[in-house]
């Protein structure tokens, strides 16, 4: 459809410069330009340097959080040098200032993490070495194989398949989403949801912007994926009740099921050795369930899980 909407003199899409946020602003402009009618050169892409991008040899949790992902995107935003952010949902914290708004969700693509180096979790060797830095990674693979050996892998994809080609790990692991949005889908296997839970917002593109900006909304609510917005503000309801941050290990699934949602939720103790789960099913946009499913997670949380979590 064409659209009306008139901007100045383009819309300027914020995205961090690397190849896999590159790919995912790319993506972006297609969606806007096909809505709107618009031609390529009506929006402009503005790569930024973030700061988890420079620091690359420690976790994240160690060096400011997710925050790293955003905050240079977050001041160009503020000051008017871009007029939206493209983001990795996941990489989003949960808490974000009253300034922005999520404009636009983009349609989830596969949420499912991917195995570099086994076919599955039972495949990877007997006191293999697994490359991660994600506490929801790491926990979760020691409650299923405690016999695994960690080590830290960061940086992009190309660099974490390095790591590994050069022995620096055995396995590691890399989200779906973003392998196939590099046409890399051949690289990793998938693994089931069953046994595997995926990270809140993994799989989402969203587009955020000042939330006093009328004329940018209106133009991003044009490409908003409504069963996505659905699925992902569930999510994040539920890492907020629990008090999640980039240090807690937490895992969630939430797909549609019929006209309801249903989600499954696991938190661990950073060793794996403790695990919880529950699940909830519930009506779009009614998050009650969701913050009674993490009260409930709270409520019976170890010792060993608890202090990783700040919503008791």
């Amino acid at each position: 459809m064409s659209s009306d909407i008139k901007f100045r003199p383009k819309l300027r899409l914020g995205t961090r410069n690397s190849p896999l946020a590159m790919a995912q602003a790319v993506e972006a402009l297609a969606r806007l330009c096909a809505a709107h009618g618009w031609d390529e050169s009506a929006i402009e892409l503005v790569p930024v340097v973030a700061s988890g991008d420079k620091v690359q040899d420690r976790p994240l949790a160690e060096i400011g959080g997710k925050a790293l992902w955003t905050k240079e995107l977050d001041a160009w935003l503020a000051e008017g040098r871009i007029d939206a952010s493209v983001h990795s949902a996941k990489d989003v914290e949960t808490e974000r200032p009253d300034i922005f708004a999520f404009a636009a969700m983009l349609p989830r693509a596969d949420r499912r993490d991917c195995l570099v180096g086994a076919d599955s979790i039972a495949a990877i060797p007997h006191g293999a070495i697994v490359g991660t830095s994600a506490p929801r990674r790491a926990s979760q693979l020691l409650n299923l194989r405690p016999d695994c050996k960690l080590v830290t892998f960061r940086g992009n994809v190309a660099t974490r398949l390095r790591k590994l080609d050069e022995g620096e790990a055995d396995v590691t692991f890399l989200a779906a989403a973003g392998l196939e949005r590099l046409g890399e889908s051949e690289v990793g296997a998938p693994l089931d949801e069953a046994e595997w839970i995926p990270a809140a917002g993994q799989g989402v593109i969203v587009l955020e912007c000042r939330a006093g900006d009328e004329e940018a909304k209106a133009a991003l609510a044009a490409i908003d994926h409504l069963a996505t917005r659905a699925e992902l503000e569930a999510e994040r309801a539920l890492l907020a009740r629990l008090g999640g941050t980039c240090h807690s290990p937490v895992a969630v699934l939430c797909r549609a099921d019929g006209d309801n949602l249903a989600m499954r939720a696991a938190l661990f103790s950073p060793d794996g050795s403790e695990r919880i789960e529950g699940e909830a099913r519930f009506a779009v946009g009614d998050h009650a369930p969701v913050e009674a499913l993490a009260a409930d997670l709270l409520d019976r949380a170890t010792s060993g899980i608890a202090p990783h979590f700040g919503g008791a």
